[in-house]
Order: structure tokens, then C-alpha cells, then sequence
């Protein structure tokens, strides 16, 4: 403890002088995709041995990288609903005894390790439960109101918010971090809130897990710039999700997520990767799921977060069109019927990434260029190419028919059309229907 405390303070001060280097990423993220895993909901048992019976089939899946959302004891002071919120965490280094023993998990890692896939850890630390022990054995450590009580943010009121000025506190939190590492293999933490706790402390926390394990991934619930500077390697493509909303809602159009995009490049450095998605479980829980939100595009936006540079998030549930909000603070089991084709949807989805390498996450591993076509209020067509590779991508992203015209013939000549394998034709214009999508694939 006193050598990370040391490391802390080290670290503290050189962020501080020195200039930021950029993050260098773990080899396995470049064609990932991330699977958000609600252990209560998965299914009727909610535990995660029950869980680890999907592994082979998320395997087939096509799906790289296993976030599981919290894994602690929950809070009970001011606990919502019956089951509580998995973000207010009693305990950092213990397991929810709803969802099995901490050998359970561990099992559950070794098995989606021995199947190739990756499990990364929901972190909490901006905040725990009002009843978390830190609460009353450091009192200090918290965030306080003039009469001494924590502070309520938002509205969350079941949660005590931490205050990063205080270095043991940091300490402890980066100390919890590492147990997970050390006792249960994780290979990554996805971060909450992360923007609400200081760019110093990532820091701290990512250079002292990467002495555990050196690929260790980190992705932030944030746009926040500088945290990706160093630290993170993705973080959450908030605006261009709430633009895909607006643009299937028909309240904008494709120049807004043209307009989101360069925001994005402009902010952030090249090597900061998005992620894209369209739900999650803050998304499908309290504003709806991608049905409710986007209709009939449901579909052709799932399509356009893999073709996009970056990493797509499938939610639970998503790969068989699950139609339904799922409660949050109650047991709300997933159906695992499948509706509408999306099982086989997202299952090319995930082999075409991998076979692509202009699908590759980062910008310059598949250089992104728009097609001009005569109706952008409409249709986004772009193309990306790498090592030989090129994909080229038509959208009609909007609820009417449109004939669209290129300068060029798309695709050109040698490609095949995504997904039923075949020679695709070219021409200098298409008649696309409300909605529609076309890939084609040449590598040369």
C-alpha cells in the first residue's frame, strides 16, 4: 500500500508537468466487438453460473470482449426498488452474493478465456452506497453537504459521492482495481462516470494496472478528450447516438451525423477510438429500446455502427431483437427467442468486421472518405480502404424512397455485396427504399 501511495504521488506530479503520450492499445481491440452482460437479467437464475451457458453461443456470436455490469454487493440504505441499482456498491472487492461466489466468477473468466474471449469489469468509482463501510471508517473520503451529510447527485440518492482530493482514498480505490486483476484475471475495467473523476487519477490507476497486466483495456463512459490522451482506450460516442436517434426520429438528417463526426475527429486524438451502439443498458432501461427509439432503422443503424471506425456494443438481448425494457432495479428476465432476424444480422456483422481489415477500430487502420452523391440530406455513402482492403457503404437514412446519383460508379469493379455473397453491380445510380443498406467488399 505505501508503494502505491508513493506511485500515486509520483504519478500525480509528472501528469501534471509533463505532456500527455498517447495511448497504446492492446492488439485484440483493433477488430472487437464489446457485449454489454446484464448478469441479473441473462437469465431466470440471474447468477453467473447460469450465464457461463451462453458463453459458446456468444462465442458463435462472433463478440470479443465481455463487459459484465457490477459485480459487488449492492447497497441497502436508500436502496431503489427491491434488488437496488448495481452502481452503488457496498463493497469493492466482494461479489454479490445474488449472483453466486467469487469462484463463480472466476470460472466464468477462465471459461470465456479458454474460448478466446476477453472479460472486462464495470468500475464504479466516482461514488459507493450510503452504507459502504469507507462511509463511517473515513468519513473524509466523501463528498459533504454543510450539515455533513454526502451530497445527493442527479437523482441519485442511494449513492455517497467520493472526493479525489483526498490521496488515500485514491489508494484504496486503485487498490480495488488491481484485486480484480490479481484475484479474478480481468482483463479491463469499463468505467462509470468517468468524467467526473480527476484525468491524474487514470492515470495513476492505468499505469499501476498495467504492472499486473500490460494489455490491459480501458474504456470510459465519457467524451471527454484528455482522458483518451493517455488513459483510455474507447470511450462512449454519446452525441453520435443521440444524432442516430434524431435522424431515425426524422427530427434531422444525415448532415448532423456528418457534423458529429468531425466533432469527434476534431477533439480527439487519432489513436482515440469510439464506441458506438445502439442501446445499453442506461439507453434501454430509461429512454427505450432502439425499437421505441428508432423504428424500422433499428436495424440499418446497428449496420452503420460496424462499418464506422470504432468498436460496436451489442447490449443483452439485442442480438434477438428484444423488444422490451428491462427493469432496473427488479428481476426482469431476458427471453432469448429470436425476433426479426438479428441473431443472424449480428452474427455477419462480426465476421465481416473480422475478415475486413478497413473495419479495423481506429481511423487510420480504414481511412473513412464520404462518397458525394447528389441527396446528403439523405444518403450517407462512404467508403474505407486499408491494406488493400476497401469497403464502400450506401445508407438511405430516411423513412422515404430516394434515387441517388454518384460521380463514380459504386461500388466499382470487383467487389461483392454484403451479406450474401455475390458479385455486385455498379452504377452511377441507386433506388434505395426507406431505410435501406448497401456493403459490397473487394480486397485486391
Amino acid at each position: 500500500m505505501k508503494k502505491l501511495f508513493l506511485l500515486l504521488v509520483a504519478s500525480t506530479i509528472l501528469f501534471a508537468c509533463g505532456k500527455p503520450t498517447l495511448t497504446v492499445h492492446p492488439e485484440w481491440v483493433y477488430n472487437a466487438t464489446i457485449y454489454e452482460v446484464n448478469t441479473r437479467q441473462f437469465t431466470p437464475e440471474g447468477t453467473f453460473n447460469a450465464f457461463a451457458a451462453h458463453l459458446p453461443r456468444l462465442k458463435e456470436l462472433g463478440v470479443d470482449i465481455l463487459w459484465l455490469m457490477p459485480v459487488q454487493p449492492i447497497g441497502e440504505k436508500d436502496r431503489k426498488g427491491i434488488l437496488g441499482s448495481y452502481y452503488s456498491i457496498k463493497n469493492y472487492t466482494e461479489v454479490n452474493s445474488e449472483f453466486g461466489s467469487m469462484d463463480d466468477l472466476k470460472s466464468v473468466v477462465k471459461q470465456a478465456h479458454d474460448l478466446g474471449l476477453k472479460v472486462i469489469l464495470d468500475w464504479v468509482p466516482n461514488h459507493t452506497s450510503r452504507d459502504h463501510t469507507w462511509v463511517t471508517e473515513h468519513p473524509d473520503w466523501y463528498k459533504r453537504d454543510s450539515l455533513g451529510n454526502p451530497i445527493i447527485m442527479y437523482d441519485w440518492t442511494d449513492i455517497a459521492p467520493l472526493d479525489y482530493d483526498k490521496t488515500e482514498m485514491r489508494t484504496a480505490m486503485i487498490e480495488a482495481m488491481m484485486f480484480w486483476v490479481r484475484e479474478a484475471d480481468i482483463d479491463g475495467f469499463r468505467c462509470d462516470v468517468a468524467y467526473e473523476v480527476p484525468t491524474d487519477f487514470w492515470k495513476t490507476a492505468k499505469d499501476s494496472l498495467k504492472m499486473l497486466k500490460s494489455d490491459i483495456f480501458m474504456l470510459a463512459e465519457a467524451e471527454k478528450p484528455e482522458l483518451n490522451e493517455s488513459v483510455f482506450d474507447a470511450y462512449y460516442a454519446w452525441d453520435f447516438h443521440h444524432k442516430m436517434n434524431l435522424v431515425a426520429q426524422g427530427k434531422e438528417n444525415v448532415d448532423s451525423l456528418r457534423l458529429s463526426l468531425k466533432r469527434m475527429n476534431d477533439r480527439f486524438s487519432p489513436n482515440a477510438i469510439p464506441m458506438y451502439f445502439t442501446s445499453n443498458h442506461d439507453e434501454n432501461s430509461w429512454n427505450g429500446t432502439e425499437f421505441e427509439r428508432m423504428g424500422e432503422a433499428a436495424k440499418t443503424f446497428a449496420v452503420l455502427t460496424y462499418m464506422l471506425p470504432g468498436i460496436p456494443l451489442i447490449y443483452s438481448g439485442q442480438e434477438v431483437g428484444l423488444n422490451r425494457r428491462l427493469q432496473f432495479f427488479e428481476k426482469d428476465s431476458i427471453s432469448w427467442m429470436d425476433n426479426g432476424g438479428f441473431t443472424d444480422l449480428y452474427t455477419s456483422l462480426n465476421a465481416f468486421k473480422k475478415a475486413n481489415k478497413a473495419l479495423l477500430s481506429q481511423e487510420q487502420d480504414g481511412k473513412m472518405t464520404e462518397i458525394v452523391n447528389d441527396n446528403p440530406a439523405s444518403v450517407f455513402s462512404f467508403k474505407r480502404v486499408n491494406e488493400g482492403n476497401e469497403i464502400v457503404c450506401v445508407f438511405n437514412l430516411s423513412k422515404e424512397s430516394v434515387k441517388v446519383a454518384f460521380n463514380d460508379e459504386v461500388p466499382g469493379a470487383g467487389f461483392t455485396a454484403f451479406p450474401h455473397a455475390g458479385t455486385a453491380t455498379s452504377a452511377k445510380e441507386m433506388e434505395l427504399a426507406p431505410w435501406e443498406y448497401r456493403i459490397f467488399a473487394k480486397t485486391s
